[in-house]
């Protein structure tokens, strides 16, 4: 432990990767292909799953222009992080440390934290409730296993960054398998399907809609996803130059688009299967991962789609643990300047996220911890904003980025995206407020 400055994000893989200052496209692009999948998989983690089944189940395929709205806006949003990190050399964290005074720096990095945990939430609740629908560990014992992945991420950041993205990678294809498989059995009407991308009147208008919208969104643009960007982008070695900063930000760019399009293949299917299985069999109430998990089998005629769905679960909650821990460190050393050892960290992070957990699960069982994966997903949301507008703040600061600022068409579709999640809020906070 130590409370020396930190000058450098992550400093035990800043630049340790090499960037080729020679060779064809396609060399260079993969010396840059990995931070962008490690920040893919916090937008694919259970809580997705509990706001794309619900939206799913209720209202067919409707919802898919959300899910296509929100990856946008992610691919935007993470983009401008590249940007930020490269042309700076700091991360979003040490920025807001450096810009606004010691007070906001703090109220920033605490909401920070609390937007972390309750990631980690989801991800500790998501984790154990595969273990139990795969193994038939029970909820609160697997509840208290997921405390062990400390180790593993620990070994995987002494083995160095690429085995990081190599694992992150790995799970990802196999989600993406897993869902393909899903998504063939379950057999939807692709016209529909395609339907269901171009926006609906009925998303404004109808308030269950809406409602499950905001939690699409919410649940897909996650504030530590913007601090953790802005620090990993810094793991290659570019050249210092504006050319090779230039170069840096198109090829990370490509990395981060590519990677965020599978997560929206993946959020896509998730919905796509519960509106051709459950939504058009007449189960239109299915919220817990359990209860779709149960009905998938029976429905399609295969414990395959099942078995399957569990696994792709137990990978996107182990994924998702991964960035959870590097976002924890990025935060904490960056406004505070104070460091832990990454398992302590991650131990730290857990015992939060884990206490609420075994509470609920030890007097609530399963339909507790539904409830618990909806409420991190709000929490998320209004955390949100914290991130964002900081991030248009730095996007646009000519002074920090220089010629490498961002064009104006990214700041105005920026400053939009960040109008609508602070819209989204004000909304829900109204319907919590007046009991709707």
């Amino acid at each position: 432990m130590a409370t020396d400055p930190i000058a450098v994000s992550l400093p035990e893989v800043h630049r340790s990767i090499a960037v080729p200052n020679a060779g064809g496209f396609l060399r260079k692009l993969f010396a840059f292909l990995g931070p962008g999948y490690l920040v893919a998989v916090g937008y694919m983690d259970p809580g997705n799953w509990a706001t794309s089944l619900a939206g799913g189940s209720a209202f067919g395929y409707t919802l898919l222009s959300v899910a296509l709205l929100s990856s946008l806006m992610a691919i935007l949003l993470q983009a401008l992080c590249v940007r930020i990190g490269v042309a700076t050399g700091r991360d979003l964290a040490q920025l807001c440390r450096e810009r606004f005074p010691r007070p906001v720096g703090y109220a920033l990095w605490f909401l920070a934290e609390i937007a972390i945990c309750a990631t980690d939430l989801a991800e500790l609740i998501g984790t154990a409730i595969a273990l139990e629908l795969l193994f038939g560990i029970p909820l609160l014992y697997g509840v208290m296993l997921t405390a062990l992945d400390a180790f593993l991420i620990l070994w995987l950041q002494n083995k160095g960054m690429r085995w990081l993205e190599a694992l992150v990678f790995g799970m990802i294809a196999l989600i993406v398998g897993c869902f393909a498989v899903q998504i063939v059995l379950s057999q939807p009407d692709w016209a529909e399907v395609l339907n269901g991308y171009i926006p609906a009147v009925s998303i404004a208008t109808n308030q269950t809609q809406l409602y499950i919208a905001m939690g699409i969104i919410g649940a897909t643009v996650m504030p530590h996803n913007l601090y953790l960007h802005t620090a990993v982008v810094q793991s290659r070695a570019w050249r210092e130059d504006d050319a090779g900063k230039r170069e840096a930000i198109k090829f990370a760019t490509i990395d981060s688009s590519v990677a965020l399009t599978l997560a929206l293949f993946i959020n896509s299917a998730i919905l796509i299967m519960a509106a051709s299985t459950f939504h058009t069999t007449g189960n239109t109430e299915i919220a817990e991962i359990g209860d779709a998990y149960r009905l998938i089998a029976p429905l399609l005629g295969s414990g395959l789609a099942a078995t399957l769905f569990a696994i792709a679960l137990l990978l996107c909650g182990m994924n998702a643990t991964v960035t959870a821990t590097l976002a924890g460190q990025v935060v904490m050393e960056g406004f505070l300047r104070f460091r832990l050892p990454p398992v302590l960290r991650r131990l730290l992070t857990r015992t939060v996220a884990i206490v609420p957990a075994v509470i609920v699960t030890w007097h609530y069982g399963s339909s507790g911890t539904a409830q618990l994966l909806v409420l991190s997903q709000v929490i998320l949301s209004l955390q949100l904003p914290f991130a964002v507008i900081p991030l248009m703040l730095f996007a646009q600061d000519k002074g920090r980025l220089g010629k490498l600022v961002a064009p104006l068409w990214q700041i105005v579709l920026g400053w939009a995206c960040a109008a609508l999640i602070v819209s989204l809020n004000l909304k829900l906070l109204s319907d919590v407020a007046f009991g709707d």
